[in-house]
């Protein structure tokens, strides 16, 4: 019960700690680039949360070691409290910050492909990538989803692992449906950059054929 309210407590200071970080970032990303942003907000918070950490570590200290019996019933609440203070402040000014950027990466590739594909010229690429998402999703059905039915592999692809490998043909059936299921998506993500290139250097080559 004392765990709890240690965590309750733990869990509070730390959002609280983000919430402030997130908004500093948000500050100084209005005039400036985003990564720049996110060093400069962490930089600011670090004292800030150092010393919010420390000065709450520093006060249950004595409380930690005290070896009393009226002491005890309190000690699940403080040992969360400074180990989970402790391990949420790497949280704070190490994970939060990476995770900004790397949402604001992703936010970027999204756009980036969001515009290629609104674009008129893009109908081949709307195409192949709507095609390789159906022949993913339906050899994920054959591979994953037939064995999680039947409890085994498909007698073609069990004799298929057996002729590349009979190490392959030892493993569990779930197992070994996982590596077929990565091996097939490797091949067909090959296939469309292989596709993509010999479209783009036909694309080149077409003006030069004209007269």
């Amino acid at each position: 019960m004392f765990t709890v309210v240690g965590l309750l407590g733990m869990t509070g200071i730390i959002i609280n700690d983000s919430i402030v970080l997130v908004s500093t970032i948000d500050e100084h990303a209005r005039d400036r680039g985003m990564l720049r942003a996110i060093v400069d907000g962490s930089a600011d918070r670090l004292r800030p949360v150092l010393l919010t950490t420390a000065t709450t570590v520093l006060g249950l200290a004595p409380l930690l070691f005290e070896r009393s019996v009226q002491a005890q019933f309190l000690k699940p609440t403080v040992i969360t409290l400074v180990y989970g203070l402790g391990f949420g402040m790497v949280l704070v000014l190490v994970l939060v910050p990476a995770l900004i950027a790397v949402q604001h990466d992703l936010g970027r590739r999204r756009a980036a492909l969001r515009r290629a594909l609104g674009a008129r010229r893009a109908r081949g690429l709307r195409l192949a990538l709507g095609s390789t998402l159906a022949a993913t999703l339906g050899w994920l059905a054959a591979t994953l989803g037939v064995t999680l039915a039947e409890g085994a592999l498909p007698g073609p692809m069990a004799g298929a692992l057996a002729g590349i490998s009979p190490a392959l043909a030892e493993l569990p059936p779930l197992l070994a449906a996982l590596v077929l299921y990565v091996a097939g998506v490797g091949a067909m993500v090959l296939l469309m950059l292989a596709g993509a290139v010999l479209w783009r250097l036909w694309r080149q080559r077409q003006p030069a054929a004209q007269p």
